[in-house]
């Protein structure tokens, strides 16, 4: 089986740091989001300046350094797909990333769950391709391996009720049959997202710490689909001020050191 040919070796024939190089004082933590209207959202209250850009033939990605809570951070905006966002920081991490902080959205397959409801993924299903390049062939991977704990306390200061548990990473979003979601429930699934399993595979490959929660959007346990706050352009305030969480926990880790 192919995904199951996994190779050790490091020194592939294009590596991250020949395309980027570093970045002088590039902050160590980068926070990203996926949504392109709550990105520019955050990007201006805090006041971005960008500091540099990725590119492909999609277009330019521009990283901003944001100052929050008397610290400096950058920003990235995610892209969706495990492929496109494992590239995408793969760009990052040679710049002088350490450490990414990620905000997902995701769908959910318990409607016990509330609209915007705020999960801490415990471990992924690798039910896509990318995470197979990065890590030896297995059906789960362990995430966010450090500063559960610490962002619990964060949620608990502000308020926040959250749940914890298995999310589904997938490729193929038009593929999520009812067969298959009941097959993911009974491995413990609580929720289907497309990044999580590959993006902790490539952070642990290249030694970068790996932090991501998400915030609920869609339902899929229900007889028919609810779109709930999906689109981008709902809730942008609620939103918001979940995606101001993720500063949060920067600060705490920041403060912790």
């Amino acid at each position: 089986m192919l995904l199951s040919e996994f190779d050790f070796e490091k020194d592939a024939v294009i590596n991250p740091d020949i395309v980027h190089k570093p970045v002088a004082d590039f902050p160590e933590t980068v926070i990203s989001i996926f949504s392109h209207q709550l990105f520019g959202r955050v990007v201006e209250a805090l006041g971005g300046v960008q500091i540099a850009e990725t590119h492909d033939v999609d277009g330019v990605w521009p990283v901003y350094a944001v100052q929050y809570g008397g610290y400096r951070f950058a920003m990235y905006k995610a892209r969706l797909g495990a492929p496109a966002c494992v590239g995408g920081f793969e760009d990052i991490i040679p710049m002088g990333a350490g450490r990414i902080i990620l905000l997902g959205n995701c769908g959910v397959l318990d409607r016990g769950v509330d609209d915007c409801g705020i999960i801490i993924p415990t471990r992924a299903i690798r039910d896509e391709g990318t995470s197979y390049h990065y890590a030896p062939a297995a059906d789960y991977i362990e995430v966010n391996k450090k500063y559960v704990e610490l962002f619990q306390t964060v949620l608990e200061k502000h308020g926040y009720p959250y749940v914890s548990g298995t999310t589904w990473t997938t490729d193929a979003f038009y593929r999520e049959t009812r067969g298959k979601i009941a097959k993911r429930k009974e491995m413990g699934a609580i929720c289907v997202e497309m990044e999580c399993a590959a993006m902790q595979a490539m952070c642990d490959f290249r030694g970068v710490e790996f932090f991501q929660f998400l915030y609920a959007g869609d339902s899929l346990d229900h007889r028919q689909w609810d779109p709930r706050s999906l689109s981008g352009f709902a809730k942008l305030d609620e939103k918001e001020r979940i995606a101001l969480l993720a500063f949060e926990l920067a600060c705490a880790i920041e403060e912790s050191k």
